[in-house]
């Protein structure tokens, strides 16, 4: 029996009713959903979803995550997702996690829904600095790098505390967009010059994959070594990568050999394959072997 079929035969039965497993909850929510087929609340009258309260003893924040990914009409996940912030009854006292909030703003966001996703986190109180950050990386996946800095401004002149997450988005979209230098004046500014976020790795590490695209090593070099965080294996990863672009296989060994150095980030095969396609191209093939040689070790070692 199809859940479709299912719902249709039991629709004004309680789900509790039922036999235990005899209905799976998401694909009868599913198809509960498509048989209303709501639509955009702001240019239709949509159904009542008081259908949806027989469903209502079974929801987690798991099922309702599920269900908002599942479904591949945005209208129908963010339905469904404002019945579930009120559902009547309520018997288990549901209430959505964080991580319901991220599941219907990536889906909203998905489908280019940028006003609806903010009016339901405003109307939720979730517009966070990270939901922003997610608003500023889908502007700039569209190109709308204007939006992106528009919506950091209005951040940073907000009340929403720390604006880390949207400041690193914004890095990561102009970086993305060959903006380089634009990523590198905001970086000055926001960071050095004004101290309005205090950096992590991933802003450093943005910062220097940055550098290194548009060949500014010596840049990036000297950042990476004014790092006030722990640096991870990625960040070293992007300048041996960076040191071996310019022909730089001295300097990119130097790094690699802080990284056996670092005990909390030795180098990983990234670091090494990366080092040795550098020798290969300088056509160093015993740097390449004797790199090679180490790797095999360290993987033995393990």
């Amino acid at each position: 029996m199809t859940a479709a079929v299912a719902v249709s035969r039991h629709l004004h039965q309680p789900l509790s009713h039922l036999p235990s497993g005899s209905i799976p909850i998401i694909p009868a929510i599913k198809s509960v959903l498509q048989s209303l087929n709501p639509q955009n609340p702001r240019t239709h009258q949509n159904p009542n979803p008081s259908i949806l309260n027989q469903f209502s003893p079974y929801l987690t924040p798991n099922l309702v995550v599920q269900v908002i990914n599942d479904l591949t009409n945005p209208y129908h996940s963010l339905f469904f997702f404002t019945w579930a912030s009120s559902p009547s009854p309520n018997p288990n006292l549901y209430r959505h996690s964080h991580f319901c909030y991220i599941a219907i703003t990536d889906k909203l966001l998905s489908r280019k829904l940028f006003s609806l996703a903010a009016d339901l986190l405003k109307t939720h109180k979730k517009f966070s600095d990270f939901m922003v950050g997610k608003f500023i990386k889908a502007h700039g996946d569209l190109g709308h790098l204007k939006w992106a800095v528009k919506l950091f401004h209005q951040v940073r002149r907000g009340e929403l505390g720390d604006c880390l997450f949207s400041y690193n988005a914004l890095l990561g979209v102009l970086v993305k967009a060959n903006r380089v230098s634009h990523a590198w004046a905001y970086f000055g500014r926001i960071v050095i010059k004004e101290s309005v976020v205090k950096p992590d790795v991933s802003t450093y590490t943005t910062m220097i994959r940055g550098l290194c695209k548009v060949g500014m090593i010596e840049d990036a070099e000297k950042l990476f070594d004014e790092m006030s965080c722990r640096k991870n294996s990625m960040t070293y990863n992007i300048i041996i990568d960076g040191f071996c672009k310019k022909g730089l296989v001295e300097s990119a060994q130097r790094i690699l050999d802080r990284m056996v150095e670092d005990e909390a980030c030795p180098p990983d095969t990234v670091s090494y394959t990366t080092l040795i396609d550098g020798y290969c191209k300088k056509r160093e093939l015993g740097n390449a072997m004797r790199c090679f040689d180490e790797m095999v070790r360290g993987q033995l070692r393990a």
